[in-house]
């Protein structure tokens, strides 16, 4: 089998990875499916104004998904992950959140509601489509923390999860100010809180729970597999440089500069 090889440097030590050939077809059989999907929930979606704006950032993400598989090829874990969330983000713009009919498909394949075994009021697609932010898409993240920032040990989990509890939230202000400037019945599709005050709150909170999830998941199987996983845990937390910054590095800088700036002068 042809095999691509790659240097990936982590540290001080060098790992290589075989990846198959078929890792390209197997991308290509994704973005396959989801475009199948894409077109054939784009046509009449309940409200197409909603679609639009639920399929901004999809247009953005996609391309750049796209343009940048060659330089930063993701692991068939992260694209199989992405293409999870990308498929039920498809059907909640399709339907909008609130609404999707899952209750109903339930009924249809088990002649009982779902909602009323759960005992739930609402319709939970969008929770789930939350959770599932955290859960599918933090391991993606941590392989670009790895691979660009070169992170290590307690970061490599900790920066992930902090970068899904902090776009969390900042979706969550970009929902409230689309809100805002559309209004009407737009601004309440796409909001969608059913009426619950507290829904941008659960929300943050089920994606941070995903994305724990993933986390602890991921350090189990590093753990039982990775020899030194305590010892790159504990160097991840070791003080690098003693000395202090803040107001200490700023003096530095400006001493610094003022040398540099004194060597130019003439004479």
């Amino acid at each position: 089998m042809l095999t691509i090889r790659q240097s990936l440097k982590v540290g001080n030590d060098s790992f290589f990875l075989h990846m198959p050939a078929p890792h390209q077809y197997y991308v290509r059989i994704l973005a396959a499916l989801f475009l199948a999907e894409w077109i054939a929930l784009a046509i009449h979606p309940l409200h197409r104004h909603d679609w639009l704006l639920e399929n901004i950032l999809l247009f953005l993400v996609v391309p750049i998904l796209g343009l940048t598989a060659r330089r930063f090829p993701f692991s068939n874990v992260s694209y199989t992950l992405l293409f999870l969330f990308g498929c039920l983000h498809v059907v909640g713009a399709h339907y909008t959140y609130a609404e999707v009919p899952y209750d109903s498909w339930w009924i249809s394949f088990t002649g009982r509601s779902l909602n009323e075994q759960l005992g739930w009021q609402r319709n939970n697609f969008d929770r789930l489509v939350h959770f599932s932010y955290g859960l599918l898409l933090a391991y993606p993240i941590r392989e670009v923390y790895l691979r660009i920032a070169g992170v290590r040990g307690f970061w490599g989990y900790a920066l992930p999860l902090s970068f899904i509890m902090s776009t969390s939230m900042i979706f969550e202000l970009i929902e409230w100010g689309a809100a805002t400037i559309f209004g009407g019945d737009l601004g309440i599709a796409y909001l969608g809180t059913q009426g619950d005050v507290w829904d941008a709150h659960k929300d943050m909170a089920l994606a941070s729970i995903g994305a724990v999830i993933a986390m602890i998941s991921t350090a189990t199987v590093n753990l039982y597999l990775q020899r030194d996983f305590a010892q790159e845990w504990a160097d991840s937390l070791r003080v690098k440089r003693p000395t202090p910054l803040g107001e200490q590095a700023i003096w530095r800088l400006w001493k610094l500069r003022r040398k540099r700036g004194q060597k130019q002068r003439p004479g």
